[in-house]
């Protein structure tokens, strides 16, 4: 579990192919390695990835066929900078929100404008997440804890301030980059509940308006 505060800016330095999986090397930075272990998990641009090795500057981890379609790992080269935060420990501050790790999609940065001294993106999502995103909602952009502060559709917009822009890697976003999204886990976890007794029924069945309707949420 994270919090979606990113602790350093580390960066890929190997992407080696094992059979249809990869492996990739990352240098953490500034990143303490001291209290890591292997089997922890570091957020890697949202991604939890788990240390099977431990290198005097970083770490090595496994993906496999489903992170890389799942994400936006498939687009990186070395080189590539990348958010990086350790798992939350019991005593850590909660400064952002629930983030599991687990990316739901792709997005796409659209637009990126000054504005005053911050920086405000307009991002496109799947359209299958666009339920789960909200105005002043939480999601979780290459492992950054943010605030939607408009929606249109499936786009949303986030305005970064120079802290955010500085510590992390949105300081390099341009319009065209592919961003990992998470969105709320509370959303997910809701939706699944409003679902009731249909969510035991096979797949394809899914949340209908009469769902909706018989649960009060629709007149």
């Amino acid at each position: 579990m994270f919090t979606g505060i990113v602790e350093a800016v580390g960066r890929i330095k190997a992407i080696t192919p094992k059979g249809e999986d990869v492996s990739v090397t990352v240098q953490s930075g500034k990143l303490s390695l001291d209290d890591v272990k292997l089997g922890d998990s570091i957020a890697t641009n949202g991604v939890c990835l788990t240390v099977v090795k431990l290198n005097k500057d970083g770490y090595v981890a496994d993906l496999s066929v489903e992170t890389l379609n799942r994400t936006a790992f498939a687009h990186y080269k070395a080189g590539e900078p990348v958010n990086l935060e350790k798992a939350m420990q019991p005593t850590t501050r909660f400064g952002g929100h629930i983030v599991s790790g687990h990316v739901d999609g792709v997005g796409t940065i659209t637009t990126r404008q000054p504005v005053g001294r911050a920086v405000e993106f307009w991002v496109e999502a799947p359209k299958e997440l666009a339920r789960y995103i909200a105005e002043k909602g939480s999601i979780t952009v290459d492992g950054i804890s943010l605030t939607v502060n408009a929606v249109d559709g499936n786009r949303f917009k986030l305005t970064i301030v120079p802290h955010t822009a500085s510590e992390t890697t949105m300081d390099r976003f341009q319009p065209g980059r592919k961003v990992n999204l998470e969105v709320d886990v509370i959303a997910r976890y809701l939706e699944r509940l409003m679902m009731g007794d249909k969510a035991a029924e096979p797949a394809g069945s899914g949340l209908s308006m009469a769902t909706l309707a018989k649960a009060g949420f629709l007149k």
